[in-house]
């Protein structure tokens, strides 16, 4: 797939899944990879020692691992394109049957404060940061996402508006992976050192750690109560998707300069269905029964447009933006964790 950039990029992923559909290319040779990718990386998450890792982590390392040692045959191209865009595109409306507006309301006035504030703030600052260390503005805005949101979630989801080559979101996956595994494991220490009761802990790791099984499992190690408030204060800050992405998408209007560049700024739709079914899952109560799988049909869609993103990445080309965006992941991921826990001290 040519990458010249970030446009031709995107035309030339619309234009395969269109000609796709269409029936001009395949989906099914592509479509059957990245399934096939998903489905083992699922089945490793279950092996001892990599219980703790997220599935979509697995299958963007197996599809990099297939496209720099063996290749991916042009048949895939199809199939590929269908992965990385409606795929996922209704993986992310799906996201909001996790959620709902009564876990804003269980997390108190105060506590959401901090997780705004300080999501907000991690946002800004990393933005700031990455034209300080020269890292290229879509790279930086991926980095930003996954480490202020939710992880490697919000990196692919805000890949749809921002833009940014299969490089740049596997680079940023891969930044919020490690980081927030770090995070994991060094949080647990810290709680009798800083004074933090249960509570505090738990808010504190979920405000601040990346992805939502890295916080269980750093939240949870501290206790129930800490599990259960750090859990809640992860999810909404996944709530904060969705008003991210609808200024991520403003501001590119806006950046468009003429109309008629203004009229092709892309404007993320999915977000729309998201924020609705969020909306829609806080005021009907949704049995456990039929819940239950669409919250794993989720994750394994989700893994199946990484593991298409994993495919179309050159470990060459990541090579090339050399270490200064993993100093910028770093820097973000100390920024949020201090800026969090002194809001959290600051508010008793």
């Amino acid at each position: 797939m040519p990458r010249a950039n970030s446009a031709g990029r995107g035309e030339d992923i619309a234009g395969a899944a269109v000609r796709g559909v269409g029936g001009g290319l395949s989906l099914w040779p592509g479509l059957t990879l990245t399934t096939a990718i998903a489905a083992l990386a699922y089945f490793m998450c279950t092996l001892p020692g990599l219980s703790n890792f997220s599935p979509l982590i697995v299958a963007i390392l197996i599809g990099m691992t297939i496209r720099n040692v063996v290749g991916v045959p042009p048949a895939a191209r199809a199939g590929l394109a269908f992965s990385q865009r409606p795929i996922l595109r209704f993986a992310i409306v799906l996201l909001g049957l996790r959620l709902t507006w009564a876990q804003l309301v269980e997390l108190g006035g105060t506590s959401l404060a901090i997780v705004v504030v300080a999501l907000a703030a991690t946002f800004v600052f990393t933005l700031w940061m990455g034209r300080v260390l020269r890292v290229e503005r879509k790279l930086a805005t991926l980095i930003a996402a996954g480490t202020s949101i939710c992880g490697a979630s919000a990196v692919v989801a805000t890949s749809q508006v921002a833009g940014g080559r299969d490089e740049d979101v596997a680079y940023a996956v891969a930044c919020v992976t490690l980081f927030g595994t770090i995070a994991m494991f060094l949080y647990p220490l810290l709680p009798g050192l800083l004074h933090l009761d249960p509570s505090a802990f738990g808010l504190w790791a979920g405000a601040s750690i990346h992805e939502v099984a890295q916080v269980v499992g750093a939240a949870f190690q501290n206790g129930a109560t800490s599990g259960e408030h750090g859990t809640v204060a992860k999810l909404g800050r996944v709530l904060m998707l969705a008003p991210v992405l609808l200024i991520l998408a403003a501001t590119a209007y806006r950046q468009a300069g003429d109309r008629k560049a203004a009229a092709s700024a892309p404007f993320p739709w999915f977000v729309l269905g998201f924020v609705a079914l969020v909306a829609f899952s806080s005021v009907v109560e949704i049995p456990a029964s039929v819940k239950a799988p669409l919250v794993e049909l989720t994750g394994f869609l989700l893994a199946i447009a990484l593991a298409a993103l994993g495919l179309g990445a050159d470990i060459a080309k990541i090579r090339l933006a050399g270490p200064r965006p993993l100093a910028l992941a770093a820097l973000s991921t100390v920024f949020i964790a201090v800026t969090s826990l002194a809001l959290i001290k600051l508010a008793g």
